[in-house]
């Protein structure tokens, strides 16, 4: 996408200056973002996919029967919504566009933004007055109203120590102060766009309310540290340590010597401190699936001259919901291909062409070892046959 084209989804910006004056800076609300929007689910759609075994859902109520801000967790049975009350409760469903191919189609509009970071669209249901309390987020989100109207109110960035009310199984803010003209009743197609840290409140205004949440992953740096350690600590030989060659005889057999200390911190860093291992790392967590389980390995091996068949035959493949592509070049013909927390060494242009959106079909059997692996990634459930994805 050309970063000096206004967008309407970002309010006539065009994603250049959307990122440099906004994305983690401030909070935008963008009125007709998507023009004439209709949700592709309506509210009884969504429960019902709450009810199904493997799918996220939570229920929140403010008034439960076992106390405030009650949260149940999915799957539901369909009498539980029977017995909700007519207002004040929110349904969430996690990673709708895993289960349907409409609500993933949005995610082709956030073009702008890298594709490896998009986490998933999360859509909310709630009757009048329904909310989640107001809160903090620690990602980007754009909050898409597909129906109904909700009304959203900020109140500023807020410390990470910001007291919560305690007791409950949300991290609901003790304190929440409007600031002066953040406060907006969304209509379907209207997007608020928030960064990491705004306090937040939405509480529904209509019987029909659902709001989508397309979400942004970003690991926290004590995860990225510690997932970081343990890549490399499995490619590292047992050879490498701590070593002191050339020491002076110390003053007290005791002490912690500042050069002793020194030689352990060249050690760390420069083992932690190698671009290459780096970019492999980064690849393959930030390709790894949400749901793990959702990937459904084949139970035999494909074979190869089959699958070149099929494909010559007009077949295509397609990437299994919820996998994710990415890809790094290694010099000027070769690339990692990363998918769903794997690394595969290939042919940049192959890469490039698994990443994208052209079409999984027999041109991909033009580049050297592509049959090779496609199959691969038909036995590990990150692609699989169109028709039968149909």
């Amino acid at each position: 996408m050309a970063s000096d084209t206004p967008l309407p989804l970002l309010g006539g910006l065009t994603p250049a200056e959307f990122l440099r004056d906004y994305w983690q800076r401030q909070p935008l609300l963008i009125r007709g973002a998507f023009a004439d929007f209709e949700s592709p689910l309506d509210p009884d759609e969504l429960a019902g996919l709450a009810c199904e075994e493997g799918v996220e859902a939570r229920l929140v109520e403010e008034d439960g029967p076992d106390g405030p801000w009650q949260v149940s967790h999915g799957p539901f049975d369909e009498a539980v919504f029977g017995e909700l009350p007519e207002r004040d409760w929110t349904l969430l469903v996690q990673a709708v566009d895993h289960y349907v191919p409409e609500v993933a189609e949005l995610l082709d509009r956030f073009d702008f933004l890298p594709r490896w970071r998009l986490d998933d669209v999360m859509i909310s249901y709630a009757p009048p007055g329904g909310s989640v309390g107001p809160h903090v987020d620690q990602y980007d989100v754009f909050l898409l109203q597909g129906s109904g109207q909700r009304r959203w109110q900020l109140g500023g960035k807020v410390a990470d120590d910001a007291p919560i009310i305690p007791g409950i199984d949300l991290r609901i803010l003790e304190r929440f102060d409007v600031e002066p003209g953040d406060d907006w009743v969304l209509e379907p197609g209207d997007m608020l766009y928030l960064p990491p840290g705004w306090a937040h409140h939405g509480v529904s205004q209509s019987d029909d309310c659902m709001t989508y949440s397309v979400g942004f992953r970003a690991p926290s740096a004590d995860e990225a540290i510690t997932s970081y350690a343990d890549y490399l600590g499995e490619q590292l030989p047992a050879s490498l340590r701590f070593g002191d060659a050339g020491m002076a005889p110390p003053a007290d057999p005791a002490e912690l010597d500042d050069a002793s200390l020194e030689r352990m911190r060249r050690l760390i860093l420069d083992t932690l401190d190698d671009p290459a291992q780096l970019a492999q790392w980064f690849g393959r967590v930030m390709t790894q699936p949400k749901y793990v389980d959702q990937l459904v390995p084949s139970e035999t091996p494909t074979d190869v001259d089959e699958l070149v068949a099929r494909l010559q035959e007009g077949e295509e493949l397609a990437r299994s919901p919820g996998s994710r592509f990415a890809w790094r070049a290694l010099g000027e013909h070769r690339a990692t291909l990363f998918v769903d927390g794997d690394g595969i060494e290939c042919l940049l242009p192959l890469a490039t062409a698994l990443t994208s959106d052209t079409p999984l079909d027999a041109e991909l059997l033009a580049f050297d070892g592509a049959a090779e692996l496609l199959a691969t990634l038909l036995d590990s459930g990150s692609l699989t046959w169109y028709e039968e994805e149909e």
